[in-house]
């Protein structure tokens, strides 16, 4: 079975200079370049900072445990195309092992998520991402997930977004409550 998951926490190490310059020629036309990159750069900038809406919570959908907020960033997770979520999870919080039919790409934002594979949820065979971490979940792949302190992480997929549980007993729309550490 080719590898479902793959996690990418590395920082990507510095590009070596490919090509050599002449000193003089590299100061006399660096210099003033980088002076008006900047005039033209910094101002885009601090607008870009100012313009970037706040995100606006609400509960996550039914299909999650109870306890999980949601953002939508990009898209409509409920349409079909592109889409952007964020979910923000509480200390302990589990989602039982369930599959989506599209690959889900994944980036820790803050706190840390333990993501396992298979169908049964072990906390003891989970792969840690921390914050700033990345990793993929390939469709159909069955996977669980744990939030240990407050965890956001960001979603990105081809929606529409379903989430089907391994056991029909561990949807939250069959009775479950909560997504505490308690099941």
């Amino acid at each position: 079975m080719a590898q479902a998951y793959r996690a990418t926490t590395e920082l990507i190490p510095e590009v070596p200079h490919l090509l050599k310059e002449d000193a003089a020629m590299h100061s006399r036309f660096t210099t003033p370049s980088l002076a008006v990159l900047a005039l033209i750069v910094l101002p885009a900038a601090a607008n870009a900072q100012t313009a970037t809406p706040a995100l606006t919570w609400g509960p996550a959908p039914a299909v999650f445990p109870a306890g999980a907020r949601m953002a939508v960033l990009q898209g409509d997770p409920s349409q079909p195309g592109l889409f952007t979520v964020r979910l923000e999870l509480p200390h302990g919080y589990r989602v039982q092992p369930h599959l989506h039919p599209a690959d889900e790409m994944l980036t820790v934002i803050s706190g840390t998520f333990l993501l396992g594979m298979g169908d049964t949820l072990d906390a003891a065979r989970t792969t840690v991402i921390d914050a700033g971490g990345f990793g993929t979940v390939e469709a159909k792949m069955h996977h669980y997930a744990i939030a240990r302190g407050r965890t956001v992480v960001q979603v990105h997929a081809m929606g529409p977004f379903v989430l089907t549980y391994v056991r029909p007993e561990d949807d939250p729309r069959n009775g479950r409550a909560s997504g505490d550490a308690s099941y």
